[in-house]
């Protein structure tokens, strides 16, 4: 055990996420720690699976991720408060302070990223498996040919991702969608 404040201390350190579950359930800390992007299991599936075995359990997530989706689907499972990685030591400690006494911290910057969230229109399963494929700079027939559509068909999605991401071209959406966190690559 690490002390890191004079009334914190460290019990345990996870290499990846599903460390971090079986460590949880062996310690069950205070509060948990969490990065959004983990080996394994990522950020967002291991507060997830905490919040199942403990739904009391206190949950930050630090991450260098900052898209409005990421925030959201973090708070969906399950986080309390959300802390980009850029934050210093005067903002981290608040944040594990207020999420162990059970408050919400989501500060200003995180806030407005995901107040953005609202002027966008939710994507589909279908329209973010053609927005997947489009990450990889593939045709509209090859994308047609892998989801078993026609091409009429992946020119209709890719109408309405163009229109709900407010973009005008392929580019532009993969540009968004990975800015936002809507996918990853």
């Amino acid at each position: 055990m690490v002390n890191i404040e004079p009334d914190m201390e460290i019990v345990a350190e996870a290499s990846d996420g599903a460390q971090a579950v079986a460590l949880f359930t062996k310690f069950k800390p205070d509060i948990t720690l969490l990065d959004l992007r983990m080996p394994v299991i990522n950020g967002i599936e291991v507060a997830a699976a905490i919040r199942r075995q403990d739904k009391n359990a206190r949950i930050l997530m630090l991450s260098a991720l900052s898209g409005d989706e990421d925030i959201h689907r973090a708070l969906e499972a399950g986080v309390a408060g959300y802390v980009l990685k850029d934050a210093t030591e005067e903002k981290l400690i608040p944040a594990i302070r207020a999420v162990a006494a059970g408050q919400r911290w989501i500060p200003p910057d995180v806030a407005k990223r995901l107040s953005s969230r609202r002027l966008f229109e939710e994507l589909t399963a279908r329209e973010l498996q053609v927005l997947n494929k489009l990450i990889k700079g593939v045709t509209n027939k090859q994308i047609a040919d892998a989801l078993d559509i026609s091409e009429n068909t992946v020119k209709g999605f890719l109408k309405n991702i163009l229109a709900k991401l407010h973009v005008s071209d392929r580019t532009e959406a993969v540009a968004v969608a990975i800015q936002r966190g809507i996918i990853h690559f």
